[in-house]
């Protein structure tokens, strides 16, 4: 069985989170800089674990193309030489930052915990994922 990866890509770094084998629910992995990133994606691709790609894609609140696309084709397209025949989709990742924040908070984690910009990343990468998932 197969996973499928959610990617959050930022100017500093970048979340990756996974799904289970079922395809059901999605977990982070972790929080990575681009080239680590890169490498354990393509880590888990050539081990035959992946089956799919999911990259957040930053639209403006109208729904266009946000000034971070250009960012996140440049990622994408370093992905695609390593990672050659895994399908990598696009998704809209609105509010996914907003998001792992609120659930971060609502989890009752301390302030210096909510402050990790890490964890927002890897937070963000599974609600992107999560909502990807529940969208099949």
């Amino acid at each position: 069985m197969q996973r499928i990866l959610g990617v959050d890509v930022g100017q500093k770094r970048i979340g990756i989170a996974r799904s289970d084998f079922t395809g059901v629910l999605a977990s982070p992995l972790g929080t990575f800089s681009a080239e680590e990133a890169i490498e354990c994606i393509a880590g888990l691709c050539q081990s035959g674990e992946v089956k799919k790609i999911v990259v957040g894609w930053p639209l403006t609140l109208r729904g266009m193309e946000g000034p971070s696309v250009e960012m996140v084709r440049v990622f994408i397209g370093k992905l695609e030489k390593k990672t050659r025949n895994i399908p990598i989709e696009t998704l809209d990742e609105r509010f996914t930052s907003t998001m792992a924040q609120q659930s971060i908070r609502d989890s009752g984690a301390g302030k210096k915990k909510r402050q990790k910009k890490g964890l927002i990343d890897s937070t963000a990468a599974t609600i992107l994922l999560q909502n990807y998932l529940d969208a099949l």
